[in-house]
């Protein structure tokens, strides 16, 4: 009789999930949609869309987004496809994996860091086995 509509993707854009300040979760949190956190997270936080940890915020464990702009306090690993902003007021401590990264001096970034490499420039042979594509001159 009432049937559930699922909402796919590309109508969650725009809404932004949001964790005030004074608040604590110890647990993962799954977002499709974009989130932006100002109190605290124990945990592993995952989403498609875009992360922003505010000025109060602190994130202690893993995250895996698309984009992220942090300006708060960052332990652990963090895998970012796209974009990753370090803000001036930004502490992070781990192991970052980004596409792309921007840092504003004064952040503190106490972590290593690894590109992710474009797969285009990746190709599969016959045998499996990846090479890397040769460009050309």
């Amino acid at each position: 009789m009432f049937d559930k509509v699922k909402k796919s993707g590309t109508e969650l854009l725009g809404k932004t999930n949001r964790i005030v300040e004074g608040t604590s979760i110890v647990g993962d949190i799954v977002s499709k949609a974009d989130f932006r956190l100002d109190g605290e997270l124990i945990g592993n936080f995952t989403s498609q869309g875009k992360l922003v940890i505010g000025q109060a915020g602190v994130i202690k464990g893993e995250i895996i987004c698309n984009n992220a702009d942090i300006e708060g306090i960052f332990h652990g690993k963090i895998k970012v496809l796209e974009v990753l902003n370090i803000k001036a007021t930004a502490e992070i401590h781990g192991e970052v994996i980004v596409g792309q990264l921007s840092i504003e001096p004064g952040a503190n970034f106490t972590a290593t860091c690894t590109m992710i490499i474009n797969p285009k420039k990746e190709v599969t042979g016959k045998d499996g086995k990846r090479a890397e594509q040769k460009s050309e001159e």
